[in-house]
């Protein structure tokens, strides 16, 4: 491992398991579903009514008024989780220079539902009635500039738009500021869009459950695979420079960002992926090869697999496939503790990043739930209930839709 390598200083979490890092780390071990019937809309029309919902989230004692009328739900989960994650860090932004702190996040479609509301009001009402603030609310660099604003963070800052990897693309372009000179990165990523509009995009890519029963909505490496279930939240970290993090005096970290890579892969149906025994995998196996030696590991040295789990038996082949053809057939401990939350879009990631460093720091692997075992044929060790482990270092797999494939390795 490299002494160099960026750490981890503070997590903040706003998640279906829960708001604060250890309200969710407490659910997510005990294995406690967040899955339920949609509620922030009427989705009774709809093919698919499963979701993963933030509960309890009160933006009016969260949130500085000013703000309340200028951010979409998303953006205020994001605030909130940043804030945390900044104090968790004990990072005070007015002590440390405004130029050396970046914002780095992830996101899809942005503010989906405050836009979908005030396209709503033009067309209903007219244009007087659409709020000025929607010329940014909906943006899908919303998060990373309202985190900016509120906390004076001017260094090098950005947003990437890769769908379920968009989380660790976007820790990794934070650690590639870090190595650049920027002392600390706020990054990951915070997501939602339940509402119609969000829901017809994810309805359009074909891969949305349409079970009615929450426990057998969302399950991945299963023979009832049958698409995934939507949610909204995710995760904020900071990453900070080693020797700035120790300059200030800091003295617990969760762990360090080792190795990144990501990769495409060609559309399903062109002559190269129907050539690819991994049927859609090939380029999640780069990216997992590519990010452990960016570590300057070898497979042997990852204790846990924490994967994408597309919850389609396609994508899961595809990937349970790459999974043992790096490691061998059940050679490394599997978790997807998503099977709790959804699919968080470009907050998914982040959040398995953030659960990646509990998991190490508390040396337990959290489960996959409601799937007792994978599908036949699938050769890897799903982990079904809460183990034990000396691991050291995670491997964390995501894939966005249209062929985004991201793989990031971390270490306690």
């Amino acid at each position: 491992m490299s002494a160099s390598a960026p750490v981890v200083t503070g997590l903040g979490i706003a998640a279906p398991t829960g708001l604060g890092v250890e309200e969710h780390w407490q659910a997510t071990l005990a294995g406690r579903p967040a899955i339920g019937q949609l509620t922030r809309f009427d989705a009774s029309k709809y093919p698919s009514r499963l979701a993963g919902e933030v509960t309890g989230f009160d933006a009016e004692a969260r949130i500085p008024s000013r703000l309340l009328p200028q951010t979409d739900r998303s953006t205020q989960f994001a605030l909130v989780a940043a804030e945390e994650a900044l104090g968790d860090a004990a990072v005070n932004p007015q002590e440390l220079p405004e130029y050396g702190m970046g914002v780095i996040t992830s996101a899809s479609g942005g503010g989906v539902e405050f836009g979908q509301r005030e396209l709503g009001l033009l067309w209903s009402k007219g244009k007087e009635y659409v709020s000025a603030y929607q010329s940014f609310a909906w943006f899908y660099a919303a998060n990373t500039g309202q985190i900016s604003i509120r906390h004076g963070l001017r260094g090098p800052s950005g947003v990437v738009v890769t769908d379920q990897a968009g989380g660790l693309d976007a820790i990794g372009h934070a650690r590639r500021q870090i190595r650049k000179g920027t002392e600390l990165v706020v990054s990951g990523g915070v997501d939602g869009a339940l509402c119609p509009w969000g829901w017809m995009g994810q309805l359009a890519t074909g891969l949305l459950s349409r079970s009615e029963d929450p426990a057998q909505g969302f399950l991945p490496f299963s023979a009832a695979a049958n698409g995934y279930v939507p949610g909204e939240g995710g995760a904020i970290i900071v990453v900070e420079d080693a020797d700035a993090a120790r300059a200030r005096g800091v003295e617990r970290e969760y762990g360090r960002i080792l190795g990144y890579a990501a990769t495409f892969d060609p559309r399903p149906s062109s002559q190269d992926a129907e050539n690819d025994p991994l049927a859609g995998g090939g380029g999640l196996l780069r990216a997992a090869r590519q990010a452990i030696a960016d570590a300057g590991l070898a497979p042997a040295d990852i204790g846990v697999v924490f994967a994408d789990a597309a919850g389609t038996p396609r994508l899961d082949r595809a990937e349970a496939l790459a999974i043992s053809a790096l490691f061998g057939p059940n050679g490394v401990p599997v978790t997807a503790p998503k099977t709790m939350t959804g699919r968080l879009i470009g907050g998914g990631a982040s959040l398995d990043v953030a659960t990646a460093l509990l998991s190490l720091r508390d040396h337990v692997i959290p489960p996959t739930i409601n799937v007792p075992e994978p599908a036949p044929g699938l050769a890897i060790d799903l982990v079904t209930e809460a183990r034990e482990t000396d691991a050291r270092t995670a491997l964390v797999l995501a894939r966005g839709y249209s062929g985004f494939n991201a793989a990031l390795v971390v270490g306690a």
